[in-house]
Order: structure tokens, then sequence, then C-alpha cells
């Protein structure tokens, strides 16, 4: 089993995310996060091959992070908080049977960049009280007391005391505010640019394809060509729009000008035409289940 050193050297392909929260699976809150996450990863050529959602169980969340870990080079995970179900940290820190400790940069980041709320007029960092204990939750952050804690925490913007924790060197603990998610996410990204397959950064594209025929009639070519461009690396995809008068068919890999020297083909054996952004498909880009 690889080392939590040896996570965070070697070469990053395939990506995996984690939700956590009670709300999510409830129905209380859409998450937005992973769809954010799913994009990112498409820019920087990344495979998004999972993505798992739990509620705000320890057992579940245990073992969820450690088979992540274990299958995907870059795992992210979000959901902290202060109260008394954001169980995250704590949840992480024992699936790598790592301690909680006070990590005293991002206490001091936070006490400086936070700004008081208007029902704690009289809070005060110097004193304790149970405010001050459910502030700290957030900076007792899983800890491997071997390793140098440059590698496990990362601070990516002045504006924010939360650093990125990234604990058995490939998981990667955001809070689950979209606004914070987005930005550390973004600023991690100097980070791992030089382990990318292509180091680059240039991604993958996409090719989109509209057709007025049914999936069925396009089948038997989509699947002949999916097995001639695979090789080549090369995901040939069909979309319904049930309903409407028009489906799609997608094309995505990283080499651009095999992915263009296949539009004319495709366009003519699925009597198609060429759409540059999924907003100019006729009749919208809404995904209906298939009929």
């Amino acid at each position: 089993m690889a080392s939590a050193a040896e996570r965070q050297r070697r070469t990053i392909q395939t990506a995996a995310c984690l939700i956590i929260g009670d709300e999510v699976l409830g129905g209380k809150t859409v998450d937005t996060n992973s769809a954010y996450l799913a994009k990112w990863c498409f820019q920087l050529g990344l495979r998004l091959k999972k993505t798992e959602v739990v509620e705000d169980d320890e057992a579940d969340i245990i073992d969820a992070v450690r088979r992540l870990s274990t299958n995907y080079d870059f795992v992210n995970s979000g959901g902290i908080g202060p109260t008394h179900d954001d169980i995250t940290y704590q949840s992480i820190a024992k699936a790598f049977d790592l301690p909680l400790k006070l990590h005293n940069e991002a206490f001091d980041k936070m006490k400086r960049l936070s700004k008081p709320h208007p029902s704690q007029p009289n809070f005060n960092w110097e004193q304790d009280s149970p405010d001050l204990r459910a502030k700290l939750r957030m900076v007792y952050l899983p800890t491997d007391e071997s390793r140098p804690l440059k590698d496990q925490f990362l601070f990516t913007s002045e504006e924010l005391w939360v650093p990125v924790s990234v604990v058995n060197g490939n998981v990667h603990i955001l809070p689950g505010i979209p606004r914070l998610f987005t930005a550390l996410l973004d600023g991690i990204k100097p980070h791992i640019i030089s382990r990318l397959v292509d180091p680059e950064g240039k991604g993958s594209h996409r090719v989109i394809i509209q057709t007025p025929f049914a999936e069925s009639k396009v089948a038997g070519y989509l699947t002949e060509l999916a097995a001639r461009v695979e090789p080549k690396g090369i995901k040939v995809g069909s979309y319904p729009h049930w309903d409407r008068k028009y489906n799609t068919v997608t094309l995505v890999g990283k080499d651009e000008a095999f992915l263009e020297s296949l539009v004319d083909e495709v366009v003519k054996n699925v009597e198609g035409k060429r759409v540059f952004k999924p907003e100019d498909i006729e009749g919208g880009p809404r995904r209906e289940s298939k009929a």
C-alpha cells in the first residue's frame, strides 16, 4: 500500500468526489460543488470517475474515504463547520489513524480575518466559551506528525483563513459553502499542475453534434465509432432530449486535432450539425430520461 508521501507525489489521472451531509440526502440542499468539480477536472484533463454522497455518519465517512483514497489519485471531500453534526475532520482523521491537532496558523488567520457576527457582539478570542469551542472545531485538523505541515495544509488565498487539508496524500478537505469551495479548489491548481498527465493543464476537449435522429437510429453507427476511436482516448456519448426535435452526440478526448478530424464524418452519418455551446442546441440543453 502506498504511503501518504507517495500518494502526494504520483501522477494524477483519476479523481473522485465525496459529498458529506444529511441536508443533501434529505433534499434540503442542492449540491452544486460536484458540478463545479466536474468542470474543473475536465478543464485539467482529469477523469472524474466517481461522485459519492454519504450522510453525517462516522462509519460511512470512514468507509467511503478509505476506499476512494485507495482507488483514485485525487479525492475531494467537502463539509466542515462548527456544529455537532460537522464531523468531517474527525471522521477522516479516524479513517487514517491521525490525531486532530490545533493548527496554529489557521487559528491565527481565523482571528485576524473573521468578522464578528451580529449575534456575538461580545465574543472574546481569549476567553473560553461554547462559542469559542465551536469555532475551534474548524481549526483542529487531521495531522500526520511524521510529515511536513506544508504538505498537509495548503493556504491558497490571503483573504481566507481556512486551509485545504490534505490527508493521506490525496484526500483534499474543503468547506461545503460553494463560494469557499470554488475559491479554494481553484487555489490548489498550482499545487497539482506539475503532477498531471498533461502538465500544461490543457485538459480535455468536447465536440457536440446535434442530430434529428432517434438514439436507436444512430446506435449502430455510434457503437462502431466508439470501438474505433476508443484506443485513441476518445469517448463517444449519446444524450436524449425526450419529446424534443433533437438529440445530441458528443466526442470527448485530449487529442483536439483527432477530434476535429472526426466531425465531418459524424455530422454526415447522423445528418446533424455541430453546435459549440450546450445552450445553442435547438430546444435547449435539458436532458431527459430515455423513453
